[in-house]
């Protein structure tokens, strides 16, 4: 029989092995880690997980693509930046995750971000499986024209793996209704199909789904919302402080509004600001979503309730919840200690894994509730498969139809990792009630489907 101590010892080798086969890839390093170190108990309640190959199979990708993106700028110039697309795991259904672009971007990243998907679209219940992809590019600066003629070089080796029933982008960092929209748009042109289903987050106009653009932010929230519940709290009245400035940032704050409560602090690369009125939706979605500034214009133009720190850290602020919702382990070891010294009661991750380790550590120890992305920001990816449905039956859904989905959906993954974790004697551990769930479905699936 198979204990917990020789399934941690096993998964502790398989781990140094990741790390030797995957060098120079922090980023995935960490995913893997965060994952694995919670999965002991379940292998070892369940000895069919222990079976040769399983879990080193979830943690190698089906597939690896890169490839180069050549593209002129209005100048002329020839510029040429790096693809990629990493097709994770299928064992549910196509491939399912978004494209960045950043230009932190490469192989490791992407890595990262396909496998947190696994457990993140497992989650949802929807069948889909996972992937992510990306490039080098920085849209940021670029003029429209010089984005389109990048969008359509990516999409000319991209769509050759992509597909409806393979392999299903969405948007992520840097790739906006904008992106989405020219890398459709080339697809088509190369395809000759009017294939809807192969990328969401499109316009409403043309086969998107209504609340896509809100989804990620409105999940976060109401993941926070039901982990305010199970303290016998709610969200009314409560003071948020968010990371971020971008989409999910925007509709984060946004639904907080919407629960009653006040979201004061917004950020970017340059800096953040805190607003002692709450911030202003309109305003912030006018610099960044129509100028696309930096939200120091925020503060010039809101007058005296704001101010913008240079370069500061968003966390200093007091706030009874936190919601990470920029970049990846943008939340570390000493905000943490500065947020549980403010009095934080909750922290709900709308990006990918902005927490680092020792900072989860810290907030769990001190009895905050911590949604982990793979559940908190599932509400994005929920919707892009509510969005295929919909291109699938030529059909739209309206707004409340959505909105209603969605909130059944956000429910049901806190219900999901809050039993799995009591399940599992691990009571209020939102991470390794994720991670346990989310591994169940996949691994059964992969033992159904045999050694492939």
């Amino acid at each position: 029989m198979t204990t917990r101590s020789d399934t941690t010892t096993a998964l502790n080798r398989l781990l140094a092995e990741i790390e030797h086969r995957n060098p120079a890839q922090p980023e995935f390093h960490q995913a893997a880690h965060e994952v694995l170190e919670t999965l002991a108990p379940v292998i070892a309640a369940r000895p069919e997980y222990a079976e040769p190959g399983l879990v080193e199979r979830l943690v190698e990708p089906e597939r690896q693509v890169i490839f180069r993106v050549p593209w002129q700028d209005d100048q002329g110039r020839v510029h040429v930046n790096r693809g990629f697309r990493v097709e994770f795991n299928s064992a549910l259904g196509p491939y399912k995750g978004g494209l960045r672009f950043h230009s932190s971007v490469n192989l490791g990243v992407i890595k990262f971000l396909g496998f947190e998907q696994i457990f993140k679209n497992a989650l949802t219940g929807l069948g889909i499986g996972g992937g992510k992809g990306g490039s080098d590019f920085d849209p940021h600066g670029r003029s429209d024209a010089e984005v389109m003629r990048f969008c359509q070089s990516f999409m000319t080796e991209l769509y050759r793996h992509i597909g409806e029933h393979t392999d299903v982008p969405a948007g992520d960092i840097g790739v906006g209704g904008r992106e989405i929209g020219y890398l459709f748009g080339q697809y088509r042109r190369i395809t000759n199909r009017w294939e809807a289903g192969v990328l969401t987050g499109k316009g409403q106009g043309w086969g998107g789904s209504l609340i896509r653009p809100e989804a990620t932010g409105y999940g976060n929230v109401l993941f926070a919302a039901a982990m305010m519940r199970e303290r016998g709290e709610d969200l009314e009245g409560q003071t948020a402080v968010v990371s971020g400035s971008g989409n999910v940032a925007i509709y984060t704050i946004e639904k907080l509004a919407a629960l009653g409560a006040n979201a004061v602090t917004c950020s970017d690369s340059s800096g953040y600001v805190v607003d002692e009125k709450g911030i202003d939706l309109d305003l912030l979605k006018q610099i960044k979503e129509v100028e696309r500034g930096r939200v120091d214009a925020y503060a010039e133009r809101r007058g005296a309730s704001a101010r913008f720190v240079p370069g500061g850290r968003v966390w200093d602020v007091p706030a009874d919840i936190a919601l990470p919702s920029a970049t990846q382990n943008e939340l570390n070891e000493a905000d943490a200690e500065t947020l549980i010294r403010n009095g934080v009661k909750a922290v709900s991750e709308g990006a990918n894994m902005p927490a680092t380790p020792e900072a989860v550590h810290l907030l769990q120890k001190a009895g905050v509730a911590f949604g982990p992305g793979k559940a908190a920001n599932a509400g994005g990816v929920a919707v892009s498969a509510l969005e295929m449905a919909q291109n699938h039956a030529r059909t739209s859904w309206t707004a409340a139809r959505v909105e209603e989905e969605l909130t059944h959906i956000m429910n049901d993954i806190h219900t999901t990792c809050h039993e799995t974790a009591e399940r599992y004697e691990a009571p209020g551990d939102y991470v390794t009630g994720a991670n346990i769930a989310g591994f169940e479905r996949v691994a059964d699936a992969m033992l159904a489907q045999g050694v492939i």
